[in-house]
């Protein structure tokens, strides 16, 4: 279950109370079941996986890939799986670890692990959302946010795309104010 904290150390657990929260800036969030074949379990419950096996996960999740491309247009897919043994983990996470916007959507399907969007809303104040298995976010085009992974440093996650180079970051230059380590 996704949990947003807010600045003044608030949680909000509830989607009707996290979507509120959300509001001004668009962002949506839902819940996407993987089902329960346990070939796909087994292959979310891997460390890494191999090349096959992320097709094999992509071929077994492509009814929200379809309806994305019907109802939004969205052209391509991939699954991405962050853990503690890829080499340079860190320095690849730190092109998403400052304050951003993309020219597209940033739309993510955690399938497994947990990973936290951060976002400033327009009235200036800073939020930080942790996104969970089987939830779906889409981050609008031009949302400032950043992206960082919670102490566990896991997570596999469908990504889907229009256009890949709209996913670009452009940094503002703003600082991250509010930062959690982990919601307890």
């Amino acid at each position: 279950m996704a949990l947003l904290k807010l600045e003044d150390g608030t949680i909000y657990n509830q989607l009707a109370d996290i979507s509120r929260e959300l509001s001004s800036l668009n962002i949506q969030l839902n819940y996407w079941s993987v089902g329960e074949d346990s070939q796909l379990r087994q292959l979310l419950a891997q460390e890494s996986l191999n090349s096959e096996e992320k097709e094999e996960v992509l071929v077994a999740l492509d009814r929200y890939f379809e309806q994305l491309e019907q109802t939004s247009g969205y052209q391509s897919r991939d699954l991405i799986a962050l853990h503690p043994g890829i080499p340079n983990l860190d320095e690849m996470l730190t092109k998403f670890d400052r304050i951003h916007t993309h020219a597209d959507d940033e739309v993510r399907y955690i399938v497994d692990g947990e990973a936290i969007f951060g976002f400033v809303r327009p009235d200036g104040s800073q939020v930080e959302l942790t996104v969970q298995p089987e939830e779906y976010i889409n981050v609008p085009a031009g949302t400032e946010h950043w992206f960082y992974l919670t102490p566990a440093r896991r997570v596999k996650a469908v990504r889907y795309f229009i256009d890949t180079t709209g996913w670009v970051p452009q940094y503002t230059g703003k600082e991250i104010r509010f930062r959690q380590s982990a919601i307890a």
